[in-house]
């Protein structure tokens, strides 16, 4: 419901509504006239998506940069755009084989008729894409739903407005938005978009908009993949170097200023290498960015001055209960928001840091003095999306992961599983639900038909009533076997009756 005051505002909301609803309308229709777009069609409008990032590619990486103040132009290709191009790679190579209906086995009863499953595109998808990573996070769950066949509407952050302008430009020199459509900033109620009867919606964000979005996307029954973050634990085993893993977790908070789904959120150290562990995490930054972020072409900002704010408050939080912090670097000056990692011990369970995902360049350290000790503190937490493991040994990290659920694991390093596009990414629990990448992304936006086709002369007819013919009963006898004659009923309860 659109609540502003201003004539002019309330007339260029309901223009942006009009305009969402009459693009859904565009999309379905479109949909309806070419239900299966063939492999041929799907690769030609991947490759089209690649050669339009390489095209753009310094022009979105500026315009990403202006909308977080400041963006290391490296780190948008790497992350952004390589890591889109990399999708649509994948997605042209196996598209074809994805397609392919796959052969079933009937049941013994039903010998010599045939079961298929094929996969049809759903429709219409709705991809919610946040601010950390506007590009990769649009282009990847886009890519998929291409792959499968669907037509998408994206719906972009309002934060990113200029980005937001060059994806639209970008994509509308390809393709017509019947097919695709960027809608973004001037979509005031982001639950004119949610509230469209999609045929998928998939959203990536924190999990309190997740179950905002999963309940309006359930008033047209509405399927949702959910990638929603968490705090994905690192935990350092006694068997590792402290100081490569040090490093490694360093990377993992540095890169895009922490801004990260699949951040390291906190560390567990054995406490007898507390001091070790934190000294290497400050080398390590500093030498990263030579002891000075604030001109550094390297480090990110962090997006903008609410979600500085944000972080402020839970490091003021941290500090008023007993928490030292040790800055990898001097405090930001002036407007400037480019801050440097923060690392926090003497932490206290009541700290809005232990519970809150950081989604900044924050490094909570706890020590532990048995892995019971770690793998306990982990799941009394909720499921997060990526777990992180620095072991050697090959027994110890696989106990940790039997012990513990999470989205996804990279062992002796951080956050690479993303980026390995034949392996399905997404959450678990609080931390999200359903898949996309590869194959298993593919299947989450087609529809699974299942075909059973009954072979001419199969004698069908005999299971037909009337019921208790002796074919019947030897079939029924075949599977079921004997009944029991000793099993009785339970006695009703007549109070439940009452």
């Amino acid at each position: 419901m659109n609540t502003t005051t201003d004539p002019l505002q309330w007339s260029a909301a309901n223009t942006a509504t009009e305009r969402t609803a009459s693009l859904f309308a565009a999309q379905q229709e479109a949909f309806a006239a070419d239900r299966i777009p063939s492999a041929e069609v799907r690769r030609d409008r991947l490759k089209a998506i690649k050669r339009q990032v390489s095209r753009y590619q310094d022009v979105l990486a500026e315009a990403m940069s202006n909308d977080f103040g400041f963006r290391s132009h490296s780190e948008s290709k790497m992350l952004d755009l390589l890591g889109s191009v990399m999708e649509a790679n994948h997605a042209i190579s196996h598209v074809r084989r994805w397609m392919k209906p796959s052969r079933r086995s009937t049941e013994l009863l039903f010998l010599t008729n045939s079961v298929k499953v094929t996969y049809q595109p759903k429709g219409v998808v709705g991809v919610i894409v946040p601010w950390n990573f506007p590009i990769y996070l649009a282009l990847g769950p886009t890519i998929t739903a291409l792959a499968a066949g669907n037509r998408v509407m994206i719906k972009m952050p309002e934060v990113t407005v200029q980005t937001n302008a060059v994806l639209r430009k970008m994509l509308g020199e390809v393709f017509p938005e019947n097919l695709v459509a960027v809608v973004g900033e001037e979509l005031v109620d982001p639950n004119v978009f949610t509230s469209l009867p999609f045929d998928h919606i998939v959203f990536t964000g924190s999990p309190g908009v997740g179950r905002i979005v999963m309940r309006t996307a359930a008033e047209n029954l509405t399927p949702v993949t959910l990638e929603l973050g968490g705090k994905s634990p690192a935990v350092v085993t006694r068997n590792y170097g402290v100081a490569d893993a040090a490093k490694r977790i360093t990377h993992g908070k540095a890169t895009n200023s922490g801004q990260i789904c699949v951040s390291p959120d906190y560390a567990l150290v054995p406490r007898e290498s507390m001091n070790d562990f934190i000294t290497g995490v400050k080398d390590t930054f500093r030498k990263f960015f030579d002891n000075n972020v604030a001109d550094n072409p390297n480090y990110t900002s962090v997006v903008d001055a609410r979600q500085y704010k944000r972080i402020c408050a839970l490091l003021d939080d941290a500090r008023a209960k007993g928490a030292r912090i040790e800055g990898c670097g001097p405090a930001p000056v002036g407007d400037s928001r480019k801050m440097p990692l923060q690392i926090v011990t003497n932490l206290t369970s009541d700290m809005r840091i232990m519970h809150e995902e950081l989604f900044g360049p924050i490094l909570p350290v706890v020590p532990y003095d048995t892995m019971d000790e770690a793998v306990a503190f982990i799941n009394d937490r909720p499921r997060p999306l990526a777990l992180y493991c620095f072991s050697h040994d090959g027994s110890e990290r696989d106990e940790l992961l039997r012990r513990t659920h999470s989205g996804s694991v990279a062992v002796n390093d951080w956050g690479w599983q993303v980026v390995n596009h034949d392996a399905p990414f997404g959450g678990i629990g609080n931390s999200g639900m359903g898949n996309y990448h590869g194959e298993e992304g593919f299947r989450e936006l087609s529809h699974a038909r299942t075909v059973f086709q009954r072979q001419r002369f199969f004698p069908i007819d005999l299971f037909y009533p009337p019921y208790g013919t002796a074919i019947q009963k030897l079939a029924v006898g075949f599977f079921l076997g004997h009944a029991d004659s000793s099993v009785t009923a339970p006695a009703a309860n007549n109070a439940t009756h009452k």
